[in-house]
């Protein structure tokens, strides 16, 4: 955008900062506003240059937005070059600005959802899990079998040499350990991919050789990213698990009276559950639906601005997993290439809902902002009173606060129009067919 003012607009704007210099002027010998003009502008040269360009600028500015009627959402650069008072002024503001698309239809949206109510085989299988949590293990001569742990010693190779050569002493965990544990076919695996698979059926004493391919993506050791090693292990120990019983004193721990009020918890419990999965399944797919049916070319300010918010939180999840700094380096590329797709799609969703807030009317309520606020005092254990002082105070939070709860509700808008089915998964018999 490249807006000039005429060299009156300038002497005007020049006028109007010396008048008030005049004004408040503190200079010995004069009383204040009666210092001679000429005085003023030699003492506070640099003051008044600088005011200037500032009010030309900001004039410049909003006589440009004024005209052009542009939907600004972030200013990028401004050129002024040289502005004086004998001379037109010219200034270049390069800006970002909200792109134009037509909005798809986004009432009657087509949505699944999943039952909420719990079967009976998944209300067992949630107390199965309380009571696994209280699990004693006894020792076993075996053989293992699922869910059982072995306590065992494990030395890899590859093409026939160490790992330890590999991989170093620093990660030495990976290639060779005197003594750790491993669940026999356990839902999570351990250091070693697929381990806990081969372990079926062992008894204590017994050695035998395994082999472990390792991820095509694998931070922790990327020397060993896609390769498959071979394991000498060592059984030392079998231990099963051994349930407590469904007694008195189980329901006692679980603050209930009987097994059934045990069983009514839990099923609310996965009630609540299911539902809150629903919701955000509902918002995965109209999030979807909304960014296949646009087509639009994303400010690249923003779509800067959300890739690295999205690589801090990144980096910080995979510090928090233990993944050392050093790697980060190294995966730099790969890290910056998933964040600016995760930001592109958070991006034009979000530009497609605003679009939408504002055709619908959608606007922020006192009672939404003092949900947030409560919200917040809840997670953050600060006064409720306090976190709106804060906001009061800090407007550019204030507007994100409110932008976000717009659409929130724009969002809660389209689901609530969706035309929504309730498809029961799949058994996993259905699958294997």
């Amino acid at each position: 955008m490249i807006i000039t003012l005429t060299q009156a607009e300038v002497a005007v704007e020049h006028a109007t900062i010396v008048a008030e210099f005049v004004k408040y002027a503190r200079i010995p010998g004069f009383r204040p506003g009666k210092t001679p003009v000429a005085m003023v502008q030699r003492q506070f040269a640099k003051q008044i240059t600088d005011e200037l360009k500032q009010k030309v600028t900001a004039k410049a500015y909003q006589d440009g937005i004024k005209e052009s009627k542009l939907d600004v959402l972030n200013i990028i650069d401004v050129q002024t070059g040289d502005i004086r008072t004998d001379a037109d002024a010219t200034i270049t503001v390069t800006l970002d600005v909200r792109p134009a698309f037509e909005l798809p239809g986004y009432n009657g949206i087509a949505i699944t959802i999943a039952p909420i109510d719990p079967t009976d085989a998944e209300v067992d299988a949630a107390i199965n899990d309380m009571r696994a949590q209280s699990a004693k293990f006894e020792p076993s001569q075996g053989p293992a079998k699922k869910s059982d742990y072995i306590k065992l010693a494990y030395e890899g190779t590859l093409d026939g040499k160490p790992l330890l050569e590999l991989v170093g002493e620093d990660k030495k965990i990976y290639a060779k350990v005197p003594t750790t544990w491993e669940e026999v076919e356990g839902e999570n695996e351990g250091l070693i991919p697929g381990l806990g698979k081969h372990l079926a059926g062992v008894v204590p004493g017994d050695k035998k050789t395994v082999e472990a391919t390792f991820p095509a993506d694998f931070p922790a050791v990327p020397a060993l990213a896609g390769k498959t090693a071979t394991y000498a292990i060592e059984v030392q120990e079998i231990r099963v698990r051994a349930l407590p019983a469904l007694d008195e004193e189980f329901f006692k721990t679980a603050q209930v009276d009987n097994l059934d009020a045990l069983k009514k918890r839990v099923a609310d419990e996965l009630k609540s559950r299911k539902d809150y999965e629903n919701r955000q399944a509902q918002r995965r797919q109209i999030t979807d639906a909304l960014n296949a049916a646009v087509d639009i070319e994303i400010p690249a300010s923003l779509l800067e601005s959300e890739t690295q918010s999205v690589l801090r939180n990144l980096i910080a999840e995979n510090m928090r997993r233990g993944v050392p700094e050093e790697q980060f380096e190294k995966d730099k590329k790969l890290l910056h290439d998933h964040s600016q797709k995760a930001a592109f799609t958070r991006v034009k969703t979000r530009l497609i809902l605003a679009k939408i807030a504002e055709k619908e009317e959608v606007k922020v309520e006192d009672r939404d902002l003092d949900a947030f606020v409560y919200r917040e005092s809840y997670s953050t254990r600060e006064r409720p009173d306090k976190i709106m002082k804060d906001l009061e105070k800090d407007h550019d939070r204030l507007r994100a606060v409110q932008q976000s709860i717009i659409l929130d509700k724009t969002m809660d808008l389209i689901v609530a129009n969706a035309k929504v089915t309730t498809v029961a998964p799949k058994k996993s018999e259905d699958l294997k067919a």
